[in-house]
């Protein structure tokens, strides 16, 4: 059961998603062909169950209840990468730990082409004994707010 969510991120700019078109090719020639292959199309999954390496066509909107995220391949234009899942405790689950633990994780990256961003899974199932139930989401974003369109880690 989702309770409670948070968002932070450096860039508010509206970017659309991404869509991924094939044809086939109608010209007839006499040389070889040669095989394009596309990126596979975008596709949607809720922003709690995001995985490290996900990359998003944009941040949903929690705060007003939005729960999915279009998912596109890193290759192709997008807004930010999943780079870590951090179990928490409940009472842990506010923005200075996410922005602590978010900025952290992101030294692993070449310095100055990235923000973090993050959004906070607080799955306060109290039926189970688990001392982590919420989750940090920490999501990569470009450092001037445009669009990345290659994975963050090469």
């Amino acid at each position: 059961m989702l309770t409670a969510a948070t968002l932070l991120t450096a860039c508010t700019a509206t970017h659309d998603a991404v869509a991924v078109s094939t044809g086939p090719s109608s010209a007839a020639t006499s040389a070889p062909s040669s095989v394009v292959t596309d990126a596979p199309a975008a596709r949607t999954k809720n922003w709690f169950d995001l995985d490290v390496g996900d990359c998003v066509a944009e941040i949903p909107a929690v705060e007003v209840g939005e729960v999915s995220a279009t998912v596109v391949d890193c290759t192709t234009p997008h807004l930010a990468e999943v780079y870590l899942r951090e179990p928490t405790a409940v009472d842990t689950a506010i923005a200075d730990v996410a922005n602590r633990v978010c900025g952290s994780a992101l030294a692993d990256y070449p310095a100055g082409e990235y923000v973090p961003a993050y959004l906070i899974d607080s799955n306060q199932d109290r039926t189970s004994d688990n001392p982590l139930p919420s989750t940090i989401i920490c999501l990569l974003q470009a450092s001037g707010g445009g669009q990345l369109d290659a994975p963050a880690r090469r």
